[in-house]
């Protein structure tokens, strides 16, 4: 289906990772009676649950909107809320079992937020099933100590489920989680301190993995893969990541061959970190692009910048890198643009990515006193990038 003109760029990128998805279908059922059962009861969704249910329940139901957990795969684990809005999301599949994740339900808050590893909401209209278009929909991700996603936070309901309050709501409620899933790994037995991977991603063409005081440098295809994994927490088929790292799904052979080599050298290296089939999913591994990010979600811009040592493997061709880099570029754009700060646009106007976005130029010449020596080289940079 051919998403419409107007789409916000983040619901049109999702509409077009959702094109294999059959809007009028309903989403499958993944997870049966006793296997919700156990996931409820134990892992960090069961952590999890109970701080869930005292922090929004009770507004949930007062809003007229029903509050879920989904699995880091995007399966919907808990779903309770307000009882006219259980009973019309029943109609839509959106019921505990369901799998609710981008390549099997198109374009919604909880899949798009665990395909993208940050928070989204997601307005009636911008859904991809037609099911859904009457609903509208916040989610924030769930994760654990070492930034590995878990989970996601979702509301759903009305246009109530998208004012302005609801994202910081349910971010509060995900921070509380996560912070009772970090008392419940200092409350486990440990005979040694973990030393949490870190996947070097930034300004360099291949990425580095480093484990406490030791690194190695990866190949071009392996820091591909992982990047690519690595901004897909939900994760992706076969055929999706050999598209996203070669750009053809008939290399799907040489893909698997890869993953195999990629596995040895994450049991070498970071033995903590998990690389899944069906999907391929990475777990246990965070990136320094999970780094900048949360700054940014945290309003640490300034932080964000001086830790942003370059674009996500640079000399990359493979199309799910380029999309990453895309997508961090844009992010940096949105949050220095909207937080209006001079200092941080004057830092990141000086990186390459910011001296060439002339949305950013004129934003700092927006808050820049206008006898400022430097407004006259920024109004030459910006006609420049224009003539060009």
């Amino acid at each position: 289906m051919r998403a419409p003109s107007g789409l916000r760029p983040l619901v049109a990128e999702s509409w077009r990772r959702s094109a294999r998805v059959d809007p009028d279908g309903l989403p499958p059922v993944a997870l049966g009676v006793d296997e919700l059962d156990a996931v409820r009861r134990a892992g960090p969704l069961g952590t999890a649950l109970p701080v869930v249910r005292r922090l929004l329940l009770d507004d949930a139901r007062a809003a007229g909107c029903i509050v879920a957990l989904a699995d880091a795969a995007g399966r919907l684990v808990w779903v309770d809320g307000a009882h006219r809005a259980r009973s019309a999301a029943e109609a839509m599949g959106f019921v505990p079992g369901a799998d609710w994740a981008e390549e099997h339900a198109g374009t919604s808050a909880p899949g798009t937020a665990l395909r993208l590893g940050r928070p989204v909401q997601i307005h009636a209209e911008e859904h991809y099933a037609t099911a859904v278009k009457a609903f509208s929909c916040t989610a924030v991700p769930l994760r654990d100590t070492s930034g590995t996603v878990v989970g996601a936070l979702d509301l759903t309901g009305d246009d109530r489920a998208v004012e302005r309050h609801t994202l910081p709501l349910l971010t509060a409620a995900a921070a509380a989680a996560e912070a009772e899933l970090a008392l419940a790994a200092l409350r486990r037995p440990s005979s040694a301190a973990p030393h949490p991977a870190e996947l070097e991603l930034l300004g360099s063409d291949t990425a580095t993995l480093r484990t406490g005081s030791s690194a190695v440098r990866l190949s071009e295809r392996h820091s591909e893969i992982l990047a690519v994994l690595a901004a897909a927490p939900a994760g992706l088929p076969a055929a999706d990541l050999a598209v996203a790292v070669y750009g053809d799904v008939r290399a799907v052979t040489t893909l698997r061959a890869e993953v195999v080599r990629l596995r040895r050298v994450l049991a070498d290296h970071a033995p903590d970190a998990r690389l899944t089939s069906r999907p391929y999913r990475l777990q246990g591994l965070r990136t320094d692009v999970d780094t900048v990010l949360s700054a940014l979600d945290r309003g640490a811009r300034l932080q964000a910048v001086d830790r942003y040592t370059g674009p996500v493997l640079p000399g990359s061709a493979s199309p799910g890198v380029d999309d990453l880099r895309d997508l961090v570029r844009t992010r940096f754009r949105e949050a220095l643009v909207a937080d209006g700060g001079v200092d941080a646009l004057l830092a990141w106007s000086r990186t390459p990515d910011g001296a060439a976005d002339p949305q950013v130029l004129r934003a700092l010449l927006g808050v820049l006193p206008r006898r400022s020596p430097r407004r006259a080289g920024l109004v030459a940079a910006v006609e420049a990038i224009e003539r060009s």
